[in-house]
């Protein structure tokens, strides 16, 4: 680095801290060490200063700032990203701009059924305070302790209840953005339609930082179920949950809101690393779905409706056996036998994932022709393959033989990648269902793009971030 830059740099961290104030520019390696590694412990960055703005106007000084000095901008929420869209590279040149002082709910409309929050709201408190105003915020994932919605909106989370709500996206009425040249967007608009012009909320829902940061956002609030009812189901094949699927959507239609499918290893996973929890079948079976239903009149009619079409669903020979929980407890027992898949996996040891997504009638095709090409390429692999069966969403992921360091299955990563990817593209499917891009895919989404495409993507970029400072080297 020669003198002038860093003299730049120097002029750049004095301006942040009569802006911020100095507790909130961090730069002493301690201070900024858990904002530098990613949630899977794989990779850690290097950053010139991690900023702490609390206020929109604090965003939009630092971005004016950023671009004034052209200093990279990494935009940071809860940090639980699993693709390293929210970790800087190992250059040192950029910030990291954490909007966990951002986490206000600055207004809550129970009759238009909105809550307007900060970008860096944790998703459990947006959830809590719906609820206390007796609505629903229906967004749900494993990490919803700790992750913001800024950080769901970036990479337009989904999570367990996308069956019936829709992902992050369709959750979203209105946003505020700090644009790369400092400029505050106000679209917090509460409506339901607006058909005025290109929709610029959609545009920024998804970018993982790219184009600009997301410092606010509208709501969707829902009314809450008079009652939720759990299950899960056992049966030989995913080809038999497929039509479990169809058979639940007949008879329950909207009430279905959660139908997560999970196979005997990753609750052999969960056994074995989390004995605690329950084992609510005797006899292992090749697959299980967790269902879930939601209904809007009585806990009565919730379980008549899933009884019967648990009834029905034996009487075809779909499933091999089921429990219905009898209580909150039981049913929060069941789901965390899903919500410790991902737990369990990390305590095992390194697995490579894969979230993708493929049109749902094609995913016990993909499952069997997928693990036999695992299985020939890499002898004795552990295939731990759970997800969102409803929305056609599935984590897909690999763990090492019997005896294979984690090392030398790593090692491996791009040839697994591959043969995952290209049946993925193979039955017209996504390399990235949930998780987005950011530095871990994005050689992927080259491979697997169309050119006209890219060309779009990157003239979008270059149009709003013509410095390139919004999370450089992302997605494209």
């Amino acid at each position: 680095m020669n003198e002038q830059s860093m003299s730049e740099q120097a002029e750049f961290l004095a301006a942040c801290r009569a802006l911020l104030g100095d507790a909130y520019v961090l730069t002493l390696d301690a201070d900024m060490a858990p904002f530098l590694t990613d949630w899977r412990d794989r990779f850690t960055g290097k950053a010139l200063a991690v900023l702490r703005p609390a206020t929109v106007e604090e965003v939009a000084g630092v971005l004016r700032a950023c671009a004034q000095w052209r200093i990279p901008v990494v935009p940071q929420g809860g940090n639980t990203g699993l693709v390293l869209g929210s970790i800087p590279d190992a250059a040192g040149t950029a910030i990291v701009l954490s909007l966990a002082r951002l986490n206000a709910i600055r207004a809550l409309d129970p009759v238009n059924r909105t809550i307007t929050v900060d970008a860096g709201c944790i998703l459990q408190t947006i959830q809590e305070a719906a609820s206390a105003a007796g609505c629903l915020f229906p967004l749900s994932l494993a990490a919803e302790g700790s992750c913001t919605i800024g950080g769901n909106l970036a990479t337009n989370a989904g999570g367990t209840a996308v069956l019936r709500y829709g992902n992050t996206r369709e959750l979203c009425l209105g946003l505020e953005v700090v644009t790369p040249q400092g400029e505050i967007w106000s679209g917090l608009r509460g409506l339901r339609k607006d058909n005025t012009g290109y929709d610029l909320r959609d545009l920024y829902i998804g970018a993982e930082g790219t184009l600009g940061v997301i410092t606010g956002a509208v709501m969707k609030l829902y009314p809450q179920p008079k009652a939720c009812i759990t299950a899960l189901a056992a049966m030989p094949t995913p080809a038999h949950a497929l039509r479990l699927l169809s058979l639940m959507q007949d008879h329950c239609g909207a009430s279905l809101t959660g139908f997560e499918l999970m196979s005997q290893y990753c609750l052999q996973l969960v056994a074995e690393q989390f004995p605690q929890l329950p084992r609510p079948f005797t006899d292992a079976h090749g697959q299980y779905v967790l269902l879930e239903l939601s209904s809007s009149q009585s806990e009565a009619h919730a379980v008549e409706l899933l009884e019967a079409s648990i009834g029905a669903a034996l009487e075809d020979a779909l499933i091999d056996d089921a429990v219905v929980a009898s209580s909150v407890a039981q049913s929060e027992g069941l789901w965390q036998l899903r919500e410790h898949i991902p737990l369990a996996q990390a305590q095992a040891g390194k697995n490579i994932k894969h979230d993708i997504s493929l049109p749902i009638s094609c995913i016990a095709d993909f499952i069997a022709i997928t693990d036999a090409a695992l299985e020939a390429a890499f002898p004795g692999c552990q295939l731990v393959c759970f997800g969102h069966l409803g929305d056609g969403n599935l984590h897909y992921n690999v763990a090492p033989p019997a005896g294979m360091t984690d090392r030398d299955f790593l090692s491996n990563q791009d040839a697994i990648n591959r043969i995952v990817h290209d049946q993925v593209h193979a039955f017209g499917g996504s390399i990235s269902a949930e998780h987005g891009i950011g530095a871990l895919k994005k050689d992927d989404l080259a491979r697997y793009k169309s050119p006209l495409e890219l060309q779009l993507m990157r003239a979008v970029k270059q149009a709003l971030d013509p410095q390139n400072i919004m999370n450089p080297g992302k997605i494209l």
